[in-house]
């Protein structure tokens, strides 16, 4: 296997090559302490405020793609052949300011302005995805941003100026085959190391050098989108190293649909998951939709929310709930499992040392069936998960046939309701059954109290979920999203 010590990726116009970098490197703290590209601000080091937005531009399919990403938690590490565009580069040769960059000034967008930069960014890249959008596309473009002095009326009315002006001269635009040419030049099929020991920092070259690395490192922690990893590091201060990045492998990003199943590579992020979810199983589409902003949707990967075993992680429930499974690889073996019986504890998920999640398998519903997942958190927007309910439901002549029904933050994993399933199997579907299985949520749960939410909150609110879903299909229409006051 050819290696080389050095990541290299470029960073605005120039050429970056480092050999010289920790395993818990931020980009933030890269682009601020070491090149004092200042206009990227630090706010709440989490991913949630979107001050430190940039975009990170890379060949997918070899074609060149740019995505608004936090910095504040993107390791240095998983930047190769990667090109990374800061605030700094969107000025035009003349001196003139972007057209978002202006539009933010003409409509009074900016007070205070240290938002500004992350709002520009998180623009910039609708901007050249969308030419003129609607306000849903730029609302959904800023979930990821928050200000709290200019308001966002003033924020929105410049995103629409913006995107009505023409991106000639725009400089990504402009370098876009020389970016390309550039990138694809790097990709030179090398594992990168460096470092030793706990300081050791790898980036595989595919899927099968992934493999034969876990071989050698089983306690490595793995990284692909760093949405959980970064905060590890960044709120709980923790030693990740030895790291292995592999966000970059392409052979880990792919979705196929064959015989009724979606084949789901672990390394696919939201955003790309996002089409095809939306078209054929539009219920995980709308939730997508709800997982952090646009910035995480960019960055966080559905592997990744599987495989960090966390009892409130969205995917989890729905997935489980539509039957999926877990194809778990180590060196040239593969096994697949239950998704359902992947997590045994808190903390503790059926991984072996040195195996890792190469794919989810997800039978696609057939005719007939009732899917609908809704996720209840304090607020609609890049929160976290106070109860989140995934319902697959059969009824043939008024009788439940089958019932597939998973709950996440009810208990320490996500985890099937079963005594509810079992309350509705068999029985007619009507609102006696109905209560009957709502139940029996107490018997399936014992729910914790914590900052979101209390023990007797959770079971009420998963009880009115089982409702709703019973109500949507008999009294037609309910509105797609509850609040957190409608649910209880």
């Amino acid at each position: 296997m050819k290696t080389r010590d050095k990541i290299r990726f470029l960073l605005n116009g120039t050429e970056v090559a480092l050999s010289d970098i920790q395993t818990d490197e931020t980009l933030l703290d890269y682009l601020r302490l070491r090149r004092r590209l200042t206009g990227t601000k630090e706010g709440c080091a989490e991913g949630d405020c979107g001050a430190c937005t940039v975009l990170v531009g890379r060949l997918s399919g070899g074609v060149l793609r740019y995505e608004s990403v936090n910095a504040c938690i993107r390791f240095l590490g998983s930047l190769d052949c990667c090109h990374v565009v800061t605030v700094e580069h969107l000025k035009r040769a003349d001196g003139s300011l972007h057209p978002v960059q202006q539009a933010m000034v003409d409509f009074h967008g900016s007070q205070c302005g240290f938002c500004t930069p992350g709002f520009v960014m998180s623009l910039y890249a609708l901007w050249m995805r969308e030419p003129g959008p609607g306000e849903q596309a730029i609302e959904k473009a800023l979930q990821g941003n928050l200000c709290r002095c200019t308001g966002y009326e003033a924020i929105v009315r410049a995103a629409r100026a913006a995107g009505e002006i023409s991106s000639v001269g725009d400089p990504l635009v402009e370098e876009r085959d020389s970016v390309t040419s550039r990138l694809a030049a790097m990709r030179d099929g090398a594992r990168v190391e460096i470092g030793e020991g706990r300081e050791r920092l790898i980036v595989p070259a595919n899927a099968d050098d992934l493999a034969a690395i876990l071989e050698e490192e089983p306690k490595a922690t793995i990284v692909a989108g760093a949405t959980d990893v970064g905060l590890w590091v960044t709120k709980f201060m923790r030693d990740i190293g030895p790291v292995v990045f592999i966000g970059g492998l392409e052979d880990l990003h792919g979705i196929e649909e064959a015989d009724g199943m979606l084949r789901i590579g672990a390394g696919v992020s939201y955003t790309d998951a996002f089409d095809l979810l939306s078209r054929r199983i539009p219920a995980l589409g709308a939730l997508i939709e709800r997982i952090g902003g646009e910035q995480v949707r960019n960055m966080g990967t559905l592997g990744g929310n599987i495989a960090n075993g966390s009892p409130i992680g969205d995917t989890p429930p729905p997935l489980i709930a539509l039957g999926a499974r877990l194809v778990l690889r180590e060196g040239g073996s593969r096994r697949t499992i239950p998704l359902e019986t992947y997590f045994i504890d808190y903390g503790k998920q059926d991984r072996m040392p040195g195996e890792f999640v190469e794919a989810i398998e997800l039978p696609l519903p057939p005719e007939g069936t009732r899917f609908s997942v809704w996720k209840v958190s304090k607020r609609r927007d890049e929160d976290i998960t106070a109860v989140l309910g995934a319902f697959n439901v059969s009824v043939e002549d008024g009788v439940v046939t089958s019932a597939r029904i998973a709950f996440g933050g009810m208990a320490a994993t996500p985890r099937r309701a079963t005594a509810v399933e079992a309350a509705l199997t068999g029985r007619s579907w009507n609102a006696d059954t109905l209560e009957q299985a709502v139940a029996a949520l107490a018997e399936d749960f014992s729910p914790i109290s914590d900052m979101r939410a209390s023990a007797n909150y959770r079971l009420v609110v998963a009880g009115n979920l089982l409702r709703r879903f019973f109500l949507e299909g008999v009294e037609g229409h309910v509105p797609l999203m509850l609040s957190r006051h409608e649910a209880a």
